[in-house]
């Protein structure tokens, strides 16, 4: 880095960091109305940072799309083709790898510009697959459980047989359970790590959360045969996911929950929020009225998904009584 980027840097990084900023008394230092759109007591308004931070992922995964495709071209033809492609765990997993890899690089980014940990926007590498996440990842897979189980009991949901047998029951558990890891890890990162932490520090905790969780249902929405149970049910699992933040102080049970519930969609061979299963472990089927099964979109958009995450927040609120994360200064 030449001298002068490096003053360049040592000018900006004051403006977008809360840590190395110093707060002035207004009375001595007034601003002007303009300027105080951009600039807050303790440096770069969250807003706008939370918008450079989006640019960087757009620009990351924009470049890396276009790159991998061979250009415009390339990417509207593969998009002709998008529909008729089987979503395998190795797709899925090299799909998801690379953008959760390309956000964290975002993230990174932008923690040397305010002066902070990657830690500090919720997954801390420390805590990787330890306690919290298996936590998580039994609660996930015992909900799926439960709300299939509900749906039998009403006559909506039986299992026909297996659908593997030998060793490829294995490899279909150990396959889609690390493709759904990355999947859990990206869409946590992306919609409850840097972001939420960010926005958090201007305008409150469950304010952001409630605007994210919004974002993550309403882009549910446009998936294939979505429907408005399906949309509502992925706004409260955005909820459920930021109460495990506010409580344990990092995303590694939502990781695991995310995760688990994934992987038992896939294990019992029920769709995945319109995704028809593949290389499944047990063939099921579904029977009754779809706002009881969630027909093709799957158990995501049946009436009773609600109420088994109501019921995983009230029973993680009896074991997990304390807020552990800290609302961070803007």
């Amino acid at each position: 880095m030449t001298l002068t980027n490096t003053l360049k840097a040592n000018e900006v990084a004051p403006l977008l960091s809360p840590r190395l900023s110093v707060e002035r008394s207004p009375e001595r230092h007034p601003r002007s109305g303009f300027k105080s759109i951009f600039i807050g007591p303790n440096g770069l308004r969250a807003g706008w940072r939370v918008l450079i931070f989006s640019a960087l992922v757009v620009v990351l995964l924009g470049s890396f799309v276009l790159i991998r495709a061979g250009g415009v071209q390339g990417f509207r033809e593969a998009q002709k083709h998008a529909a008729e492609l089987t979503i395998t765990p190795l797709l899925m997993f090299k799909g998801e790898a690379v953008a959760f890899l390309l956000i964290c690089v975002a993230a990174l980014i932008m923690g040397k510009i305010e002066h902070r940990k990657f830690s500090e926007y919720g997954l801390p590498l420390r805590l990787a697959l330890r306690k919290d996440f298996w936590i998580g990842a039994g609660s996930g897979f015992l909900a799926i459980s439960g709300t299939l189980l509900a749906i039998f009991l009403l006559h909506g949901f039986h299992v026909t047989g297996l659908a593997l047998h030998g060793t490829a029951i294995l490899s279909s558990m150990a396959a889609w359970g690390i493709a759904f890891l990355m999947v859990g890890l990206f869409e946590e990162f992306l919609n409850r790590g840097y972001i939420q932490y960010t926005l958090a520090s201007g305008i409150g905790f469950w304010p952001a959360a409630l605007v994210m969780s919004f974002l993550f249902g309403f882009g549910h929405y446009f998936n294939a045969n979505e429907t408005a149970v399906g949309s509502i049910s992925a706004g409260l699992f955005g909820l459920l996911f930021c109460f495990f933040l506010r409580r344990t102080g990092n995303l590694w049970i939502a990781v695991g929950f995310h995760t688990a519930w994934d992987w038992g969609q896939i294990f019992y061979g029920v769709p995945d929020s319109g995704i028809v299963p593949y290389h499944n472990v047990l063939s099921s089927a579904f029977s009754g009225p779809r706002w009881l099964t969630g027909g093709i979109v799957g158990p995501e958009a049946s009436i009773l998904c609600p109420i088994a995450l109501l019921v995983v927040g009230l029973i993680f609120s009896r074991y997990y009584r304390e807020n552990k994360l800290l609302t961070p200064r803007s």
